[in-house]
Formats: structure tokens, sequence, C-alpha cells
């Protein structure tokens, strides 16, 4: 019997505070589902037999770590609004005579009952739409999906597991405030805190120097190099200063609103700021946490979605013709049965050579060091060799072959160069390659073909482009030298396009292989021939780029709704913290319409801005996230502003969706309708 009075209690519990457990158990079961359905494509037999699915499922494998840990922080932040809103009704039963050892049942039950609904229902649902799921992955493959249901049960394993351990842990957690706290404390834990605090002028300092710091990196950074290694710094300094500036600064806002005469002494306006100023410390911290999930939503979303939709942008970068030869000779013979054996292979296919491309390059790694190049190590200090900043690409060409790809008419002396940069500027007149004499600039050229090997690799590229072959050659014989048995060769690169499908341009490029092997067995000295085709990697980008799509996606709608319900809970929290206030308000001739102006007042004061911090995020953030989508091949700079613009205002409108409907959740509660 005691074992059942426990049970109504918990149960009773639960739906007498619907308003806040709904909320809470919907995103439980929304978290179960979305782990099962992540970890269902990571590890299905019917992913893996699709088309780049292994690139896709170790995406996903990745997610499921994400999802793991986000839900963990996540759901416990979420149950602290719901033990908050309980303990003063386990005070009262705790004066009433009850022990804490039955407020722990009690507890118990809840969050047996709160456990057993979520995985059931979300396992139930994840379950329904993991097929769904399914397909829409295929899609993003541009394969067919499989129309047979199935259930993976190492997936389900996992989640319960998971969840389990998340929901014990919040039980602990629970069970460890009530048994600290003494009966009068959980009678007044509403109003715990609720003195305002002090205006902290070194935190808002510190926040301010963090944020301009995190903006610098980000504005400045050019070396992708530097961009891996000072990425996760500046995201966590952002972090660290949008908490303190909210924190402080909202402090600060309220102080400086309050002086205000002209604003603060207004029916609308007096009661909402003076009530915020109650509250600011955690209002500050809610609305921080806000800020980061929707700078969060901004970035996954917007960055991946731009990787895929520019999937074909990325593979014409890496790949400038479908058809690429890479002969490491610049013997002319060679180079010419390489030519022609491609010739042979589209003749027999009915197909014509389209958009050629050639030209001779030297292609070496160095250290740069001001407007030098350095080969030798011993030459540099050790911060020099470890400072991966200063590792560059060198794609040495001739002058003749840049006039020809680019229809120009340059001309250099035997001192002169011309230069094209990637991933970083070159603003010195001369540069020099170790053990040359120094040579002038005569101009840092705006662009040049696409270069495959430069789009694929982190490190910056210097296209060098020089008088003619022989000066060519003598930067080989230099770095030969100094490499050694590591020394770089020099190519012939050689590059076509043809009209035809992926599978048929798949079998010249396999007969084209087949034909070179058999030239390379009768003359043991033909170089080594770098043979490619842009079909057999398109199912690797689409897997690897639309991974990243659909986990962004879904870690997205996770984020989402991890900031509704903040916002949700926020409003619901402090509207049954109002409600006495405004309560008093009315029965001092405060009207209805006057209080619905001054929660208006009060949450337009606060609530857009963490919409407006993650805008400006963005903004100073752009130029890093650009800089990292480019080491994925992914140049196309008015495409990612497009992309960047278009999520911010759809995100915006949801937004505003989700403040008109809080507030009305809010103005229920504080007008006594609810």
């Amino acid at each position: 019997m005691r074992a059942l009075f426990y049970q109504r209690l918990a149960v009773n519990g639960i739906r007498k505070n619907k308003k806040t457990y709904l909320p809470y158990i919907l995103t439980c079961i929304g978290m179960v589902m979305m782990y099962y359905i992540i970890s269902f494509l990571a590890y299905g037999k019917a992913v893996a037999s699709m088309r780049g699915g292994d690139d896709m499922q170790m995406i996903l494998r990745l997610g499921c770590g994400v999802m793991g840990i986000f839900s963990v922080i996540f759901l416990f932040y979420t149950n602290s609004f719901l033990v908050r809103r309980r303990k003063k009704e386990f005070g009262l039963y705790n004066i009433l005579g009850m022990g804490k050892r039955h407020l722990f049942q009690v507890m118990f039950w809840e969050t047996l009952i709160v456990a057993a609904m979520a995985l059931g229902s979300g396992l139930l649902c994840g379950i329904l739409f993991s097929k769904l799921a399914e397909l829409c992955m295929a899609k993003v493959l541009g394969t067919e999906g499989s129309l047979l249901f199935s259930i993976e049960w190492g997936a389900v394993g996992g989640t319960v597991i998971l969840f389990a351990v998340i929901f014990f842990l919040i039980l602990v957690n629970g069970i460890r405030q009530i048994h600290l706290a003494r009966p009068l404390e959980l009678l007044g834990s509403e109003t715990v805190g609720e003195k305002p605090p002090k205006v902290r002028w070194l935190s808002t300092v510190i926040g301010l120097a963090l944020l301009i710091g995190a903006y610098y990196i980000a504005v400045t950074i050019e070396n992708p190099m530097a961009v891996i290694m000072l990425f996760f710094v500046a995201v966590i300094m952002v972090i660290a200063a949008t908490y303190l500036l909210f924190v402080s600064g909202s402090v600060a806002l309220c102080r400086i609103l309050q002086r205000k005469k002209n604003y603060y002494y207004k029916t609308n306006h007096f009661v909402s700021v003076s009530s915020m100023a109650y509250r600011m410390k955690r209002n500050g911290a809610g609305l921080a946490s806000i800020c980061i999930l929707s700078t969060m939503v901004l970035v996954m979303i917007s960055s991946t979605a731009c990787l895929f939709i520019g999937t074909e942008s990325t593979l014409r970068n890496r790949y400038p013709r479908n058809i690429i030869l890479e002969t490491y000779s610049l013997d002319e013979a060679y180079v010419e049965s390489v030519k022609e054996v491609a010739r042979e292979a589209a003749a027999r296919h009915g197909l014509t050579m389209e958009n050629e491309l050639q030209y001779r390059f030297l292609d070496v790694a160095g250290y740069r060091k001001e407007d030098e190049i350095i080969f030798d190590k011993d030459k540099l200090t050790s911060f020099e060799i470890n400072a991966y900043s200063n590792v560059v690409q060198l794609f040495c060409i001739p002058l003749e072959d840049y006039n020809k790809l680019m229809g120009t008419g340059e001309t250099l002396e035997d001192d002169q160069v011309l230069l094209y940069c990637t991933k970083m500027k070159y603003e010195h007149d001369t540069f020099t390659i170790e053990g040359m004499e120094p040579l002038k600039v005569k101009a840092v050229v705006p662009e040049f073909v696409a270069n495959g090997a430069d789009t694929m690799q982190v490190m910056p590229s210097m296209f060098v482009f020089v008088p003619d072959i022989a000066k060519m050659e003598e930067i080989f014989e230099v770095q030969a030298e100094i490499y050694g048995d590591n020394r770089s060769f020099q190519h012939d690169y050689y590059g076509f396009d043809l009209s035809c499908d992926d599978e048929e341009m798949l079998a010249v490029h396999q007969e084209i292989q087949n034909d070179i092997s058999k030239l390379q067995l009768e003359n043991s000295a033909f170089p080594t021939v770098r043979n490619e085709v842009v079909a057999e990697s398109r199912d690797n980008y689409y897997a690897l780029y639309g991974g990243m799509f659909f986990l962004g996606v879904l870690l997205g709608l996770v984020f989402i709704l991890a900031a509704v319900l903040m916002i949700y809970y926020k409003q619901v929290s402090e509207g049954y913290e109002d409600q006495a206030r405004f309560l008093i308000m009315q029965k001092v001739g405060m009207t209805k319409k006057e209080i619905r102006r001054s929660i208006n007042s009060q949450i337009l004061t606060v609530f857009f801005l963490p919409l407006l911090a993650a805008g400006v995020h963005m903004a100073f953030a752009f130029p890093m996230i650009q800089r990292t989508l480019m080491m994925f091949g992914m140049f196309d700079v008015p495409l990612f502003i497009g992309v960047v613009i278009g999520c911010y205002l759809l995100f915006g409108v949801f937004y505003v969706a989700v403040y008109r409907g809080t507030s009305r959740a809010y103005f229920g509660i504080v007008s006594g309708k609810r």
C-alpha cells in the first residue's frame, strides 16, 4: 500500500505540474527519438550498403557522441527548472511529517515514470521515423533506398543504456538537492536569490576583452593551419564572453534604464524593469545560453548546407577537368605518349575531349620566412619549425604556360617573377628561394586556373611564374640537392572534359589506366602517371558533405528544441514569480491592458538580445568559418553569404513565432488566467 501511495503522489505531482512537466517529457521523448535515429543510421546495414554509406556512417558516429554529451547537459539543465518548482511542494510535505527518505521515494517514482514514458514513446517514434530518415539519407546520397523495414537492436540497447544512466544521474542530483536543503529553505526556494545583484564592472571588462580578442582572431586570421589551431580557442572565448556580458551587462542595462526617468517612470516600463532587476543573474545566464544555442544552430546548418549545396562546385575545384593525367616528367616523348593514350580511349567510345588544359609545373613544400622560402630546417629556429602557419606549398610554372592559359602577354626579365597566392597574402617586393639570388616581384596576379592539389591541402600555396623553363629547372636542382630522396618532381598536367555519364567516364578512365600500365611494363624508364577521374570521387564527396548536412540538420533541430524549451521555461518560471506582483498591481488599479503593455516591454527589452548577439557572432565568425570551408574545397563565397543570410532570416522568423507563443503563456500566468 505504501508503494502505491508514493506512486499516486508521483502521478499527482506530474499531473498538477503538467505546465512544466509536459514540455520536459516531450523534450526527453524527442532526445531519445533523435539519438535512436542517429544510431540507427550510423550502424545500420542498409545505410552501409549504399554508395558512400561508409563515409556517411563515419560522420554519424561522431554525431552520436555529440548527441549523447548534449543530452546529458541539456536534460540536467531543464530538470533544474522542475526541481526548483517542486521544492516548495516538497518542503510542505516535509513540514507535514514526511521524512526526506519518503520524499526520495516520490522523486524516484516521478523519475521512473518520466523515464519510462520517454524511453517507450521515444523509441517507438524513433523506430517509426527511422525508415523515413533512411530514405532521406538515400536521397541525399543520390541512391535508391530500400523499403524493407528494420529495427537496429544495437541502437535500441545503446539508447536505453545511455538514457537510463542520464535519468539515474538526474535522480541522484535531485536527491542531493533535497537532502542538503532545510524545510524552510525548500518552502522559500522560489524567492531565494532575488536581491538585485550589483553591477560587476570587472566581469564586464573581462567579457568585453574576451569578445574583442575572439573577434580579432576570427577577422584577422588568414592561414588555414592557424584557423585549425585557434578555432576552438576563439569559440571558448566567445562563450565565456557571452555569459559574462549577458549576466553583468543585463544588470548594467537595468541600472541605466532606471536612471532614465523619462523611460523608467512609465506604467509599462516601471514594473518590467524593476522586476527584471531582481532576477538579472539567472535571466542573463538563460539569455546567454539561448544566444549560444542560436549561434550553434546558425553555424552548423549554414556551413553544412553550404558544403552540400556547393558539392559540384567543390568537385570542380578539386578536379578542374573530368579526367586528369599528371605525368611526373617533362620529356616530350613521354608526355605525348600519355596524351595519345587518352585520345585513343576517348575515340573508342565515340567521345571528343573538351576544354583541354595543359601546363608544366614543379611543386615543392618549404618554410616561409618573410620573403624567403627555406628548404633546409637547420637554418630555422625550433619555434619557426613548429609554427605550421609558416609552411607553404610552392608551384613554379613557366611564364609561357601562364600566358597561354590566361590569354595574356606578360613579359619578365630574368630576375623577375609573377605571384599568385591562395590562403595568404604576399606584401613583399622581392621573392627569394634558398640557394638562389633574390627575384623581384613584378606583380601579384589576381587569379590562375584551379589546381586540385592546392584545393584540398590546408597549407597556403604560392604560384610562382618564372621567366622560362630554365629557371624552373634551377629551382628543381636546388630543392633536389637539399631534399635528396624526398625531392619533388616536375610535372606535366593534362586534363580534359567528356560529355558522358559517370559510368562511361569510369570506363574511359580504366582503359587509359590499363594502356599506361602497358607502356610502363614495356619501358621501365616510363615515368609515373597519376590518373584521376571526377566520377570516382563524386559518391564520396556527396557522402561526406551529405552526411555532414544530414547530421547538421538533426543536431540543429535538437539545439532549436533546446532553445525553445529554455525560452519557454524562462517565461513560465518568471511568470509564476511575477504573478503575485502583478496581482498586487491589479488590486491597486492596473488594468489588464497595462499589464500586457508592461509584459511586452519586459520581453522586448531583453528577449531579442540573444538573436541580435547571435547575428553579431555570425558576422564576425564569417571569415573564420569561410576559411574553414576552404579546407573542404568550398571557395564559393557568394553562396556562403546567401546561405548564412537565408538561415538567419528563417531562424529570425521562427524566433519571433516562439516569442509570440511564450509571451502568451507568460501573460496567462501573471494575469491569473492560468
